[in-house]
């Protein structure tokens, strides 16, 4: 266990970043929270379209990945949602591009029923998926979600006129030997390398450490990070892929992981650390 000195700054430093204003305000930017929609189906676009700018975003829908793919540099979206099957290239292609380059949040929109299809995209960078058909009013909560976990300076309205992020005044650090993870800025290194992570691997990580040397179970971390109940087994896998992902970034060693452990039967842990490993800087 270790000892935070100014409880209440971390704390809600931590709240903020785990999303606990969950409220939207795109009009504290100088432009409206943006959403790029691609799908074949002209019918799905024009009801998301509608859905979504009543909801007050800004949209731009594209009909197959490679118009998704040249709108997502003109338009520089702050979140995506993707068809799977698309002409032209596929929203998996889609992702994997986007994802070399960005760690905008992905939204899958898929009508396959084989689980293996729907883990391809996660394992490709997606953050989350819906299966077809699906409420508008479902993907709208679920693109609330990502955008909480992605960038809480949308939410929080702590921007400049300019859309700038402003400076926080102080940091809150975690270090664990060369790993180092800057709580209030949401970035975390290995060494002087920062590691690239999406928002939801952020947070993911972040409900780990906040909870270190406790056992988090698959259906505590998607209600806490993703925010939903899971309504299969199914949907549990969602979380063993983000974990795989994760660790590929943070551990050393994937094969034998030091940061992220399995606690069989129970959920993932981040490791029980001492005084001495743990620093907090502020």
């Amino acid at each position: 266990m270790f000892v935070i000195r100014d409880q209440r700054s971390f704390l809600l430093s931590f709240a903020q970043s785990c999303g606990a204003w969950c409220v939207l305000t795109p009009e504290r930017r100088t432009h409206p929270i943006r959403i790029l929609i691609a799908d074949d189906e002209a019918n799905i676009r024009r009801i998301l379209e509608t859905r979504l700018r009543l909801a007050g975003f800004e949209v731009a829908a594209a009909v197959n990945g490679m118009q998704a793919l040249e709108l997502f540099r003109s338009f520089e979206p702050d979140a995506l949602v993707l068809d799977v099957m698309m002409p032209e290239l596929d929203g998996f292609a889609v992702t994997e591009r986007i994802r070399a380059q960005s760690e905008v949040p992905i939204i899958l929109l898929t009508s396959l029923g084989d689980v293996g299809d729907r883990l391809t995209g996660l394992k490709l960078g997606a953050d989350d998926y819906i299966l077809k058909p699906f409420s508008p009013k479902e993907l709208e909560l679920r693109i609330r979600c990502v955008l909480r976990r992605s960038s809480p300076s949308l939410l929080s309205g702590k921007q400049t006129n300019n859309g700038a992020d402003r400076k926080p005044a102080s940091s809150h650090w975690l270090i664990v030997g060369n790993f180092r993870v800057d709580l209030t800025r949401r970035k975390a290194y290995r060494g002087d390398e920062r590691i690239r992570l999406t928002g939801m691997e952020f947070s993911l990580l972040e409900l780990l450490i906040n909870r270190a040397g406790e056992p988090v179970s698959r259906l505590d971390i998607l209600e806490q990070v993703w925010g939903y109940k899971p309504t299969s087994s199914n949907d549990s896998r969602v979380v063993d892929v983000h974990i795989s992902r994760l660790r590929a970034k943070v551990e050393e060693d994937v094969e034998v992981p030091e940061l992220i452990l399995t606690t069989r039967g129970k959920g993932y842990m981040f490791r029980r650390c001492s005084q001495e490993e743990i620093s907090l800087k502020i």
